[in-house]
C-alpha cells in the first residue's frame, strides 16, 4: 500500500561508516514504494570515523536521493539528537528509527495508525540491543522512578520509535527546552496515541555508556516533573513540624518532671527552634525553585491539536451575493 504523505525520517548515527550505506539503501528502497514522497534525514553525532566523507559521498550525483545530513560539531545524547532532525523536518509525518535497534519493516504499521487519526504512534521492539547489566538495572531503576513521579514509564510507553504529526511536533517547538522534552512531551501532551509491539531481530551497535546516560536520566527527571523537589520541600516541612513539636514535649518535661537535668532543658530549645528555622528556610527556597522551574519549564499555555470548519458558512454565501441596481436613462 502507498500512502498520499510526505514523509520525513530521522536517523541519528555515530562511527557506523562502515554499515552507513547499507542501512541508507535498506531504508530508502521501501519508502520509495511506501509513500509518495519522502526525506531521509541523517544527524551524525559527532562520529570520529570516516561518516562524514561517506555521507558526502552518498549525496552526490549518482549516491541516494531525498538525503539529508546534519553534522554536529560535539557528541549529545542520542534525544537530542534526534530533535536536531525533527526541528528541520518538513514532512507532514516524521519517523524517528534508530537503525541499531528498530525495524523499518514495522514502519507500514505505525503509519497506518497515523493516518487513521492518530498524532502520536510508538513501536517498542520485544528485543533489545545487548548491554551490561550494570546499565540494565539501572535503566529499570530509572523508569521505575520516573513513572513514579511523572506516571508515565518511558521504555514502555514512550520508546524511541515513533511517528509524529507535524502537530505534535509544531507543539513540542513551543516548549523552551524541546530536545530535553521531545522524549516524553508526545506521550504527555494530550495527543492521540497508540503503542504498539513488535518482535525484530536488532543490529550490532555500541553499547551505551552508563554514565552518560545517568546524567541525562538525571537532567531528565529533575526537569521535567516537581515530584524530586516536592519530596525535599515535602521533608523540609516534616522537619519544621517536628522540631516545634519537640520544642513543646521540652517544655512539656519541664513543666512536669521535677529532675530534669541542669541545662537540658535550654540546650534542647536552642536545638530545636535552630532546626525548626533552617528547616522551614529550606521549604521556603524548595518552594521558590519550584516556581521559578515551572515558569522556566512550563510549555506553551494552550495549543490547538486539530481545526475543524463548517462546509456552510452563511457568511461567505452572503459575500457572493451582487447586488443589481437599476439604471435609469435620461434622455
Amino acid at each position: 500500500m502507498s500512502y498520499p504523505i510526505f514523509l520525513s525520517i530521522v536517523l541519528v548515527m555515530r562511527n557506523q561508516a562502515a554499515s552507513i550505506e547499507s542501512v541508507l539503501h535498506e531504508i530508502s528502497l521501501p519508502l520509495a514504494e511506501l509513500v509518495s514522497d519522502y526525506e531521509l534525514i541523517i544527524v551524525d553525532n559527532a562520529s570520529e570515523d570516516d561518516s562524514i566523507s561517506v555521507l558526502k559521498k552518498l549525496t552526490r550525483e549518482g549516491g541516494l536521493p531525498n538525503l539529508q545530513v546534519y553534522a554536529l560539531t560535539k557528541e549529545v545524547d542520542s534525544d537530542t539528537a534526534s530533535w536536531v532532525g525533527l526541528e528541520n523536518a518538513l514532512g507532514d509525518f516524521v519517523a524517528v528509527i534508530d537503525a541499531a535497534a528498530d525495524s523499518i519493516n514495522f514502519l507500514p504499521s505505525l503509519l497506518e495508525q497515523a493516518l487513521e487519526g492518530a498524532d502520536v504512534v510508538f513501536a517498542s521492539n520485544q528485543q533489545k540491543p545487548r548491554q551490561s547489566l550494570a546499565y540494565r538495572a539501572c535503566y529499570s531503576a530509572f523508569n521505575s522512578i520516573y513513572q513514579t513521579f511523572n506516571g508515565i514509564h518511558l521504555a514502555n510507553e514512550a520508546p524511541s520509535y515513533r511517528v509524529l504529526s507535524k502537530r505534535v511536533v509544531n507543539f513540542i517547538l513551543q516548549h523552551p527546552m524541546p530536545s530535553l522534552t521531545y522524549r516524553h512531551l508526545p506521550a504527555t501532551g494530550g495527543f492521540t496515541k497508540v503503542n504498539l509491539s513488535y518482535s525484530a531481530k536488532t543490529r550490532p551497535s555500541q553499547p551505551k555508556r552508563l554514565s552518560e546516560s545517568i546524567d541525562r536520566g538525571m537532567r531528565l527527571l529533575v526537569s521535567t516533573t516537581r515530584g524530586p523537589m516536592r519530596l525535599v520541600t515535602a521533608l523540609s516541612l516534616f522537619g519544621a513540624g517536628a522540631n516545634l513539636f519537640y520544642s513543646f514535649y521540652v517544655i512539656a518535661v519541664a513543666l512536669l518532671k521535677p529532675d530534669v537535668a541542669p541545662g537540658w532543658v535550654t540546650l534542647s530549645l536552642q536545638q530545636s527552634g535552630m532546626f525548626f528555622l533552617i528547616s522551614l528556610v529550606l521549604w521556603m527556597l524548595g518552594e521558590y525553585i519550584l516556581h521559578m522551574a515551572s515558569l522556566s519549564n512550563e510549555g506553551p499555555m494552550y495549543h490547538v491539536a486539530q481545526e475543524f470548519t463548517s462546509a456552510v458558512i452563511t457568511r461567505r454565501e452572503k459575500l457572493n451575493v451582487e447586488e443589481i441596481r437599476a439604471k435609469t436613462h435620461f434622455s
